[in-house]
């Protein structure tokens, strides 16, 4: 069964790889490929905590800390089960940093920053981000760094650590009042 379904994922995958010669949608897929990088997102939000003293200062770090936690789980599944990237040449930095593919951090951290933005009201960066989740992780398995399994499960866990996120916020905020509320 198991079997079956890789293969499935395979086909599937190779089908939505985009060719060398279709440079537009690769110079767009790229884009978004690459906007859900956790280095980009953590550091606009270390800009928003260090240049606001409201609301946003303590949502900048909120999210921060869920960007983090969430990359610890993500690193943790991804070693535990270690899928091998798709064969290919774009992404070097992906494959030598993080040669595993499963799940994919990059969907895992867009559907939750999109249902943190949701839930926390933040308007309208939840429409925005809510449009961007399968932008960026369909970009992902065409430029051949990701599975459609992989995706999928990134899915799933950035819907798991939504919940788990906002019910530890209260306990963050009181841990890290310094950090939160300066």
């Amino acid at each position: 069964m198991i079997n079956k379904l890789l293969k499935a994922d395979l086909l599937i995958s190779q089908k939505l790889r985009l060719p060398p010669e279709a440079q537009l949608i690769r110079g767009i897929a790229i884009f978004f490929a690459h906007s859900g990088d956790s280095w980009f997102w953590l550091a606009a939000l270390f800009l928003i905590w260090l240049t606001n003293h409201n609301q946003w200062h303590a949502i900048s770090a909120f999210l921060t800390i869920s960007i983090l936690a969430l990359a610890g789980i993500v690193l943790a599944i991804k070693f535990g089960v270690r899928r091998q990237r798709p064969e290919g040449e774009w992404g070097a930095i992906y494959r030598n940093t993080d040669p595993h593919s499963f799940p994919s951090g990059h969907a895992a951290r867009a559907v939750m920053l999109a249902g943190l933005c949701w839930t926390l009201h933040i308007q309208p960066l939840a429409w925005i981000l809510t449009l961007w989740v399968p932008l960026v992780s369909l970009a992902r398995v065409m430029m051949g760094v990701h599975y459609l399994v992989d995706v999928i499960a990134g899915w799933i866990l950035g819907l798991l650590m939504i919940p788990i996120m906002l019910a530890v916020q209260p306990f963050l905020y009181s841990l890290l009042p310094t950090i939160v509320f300066i």
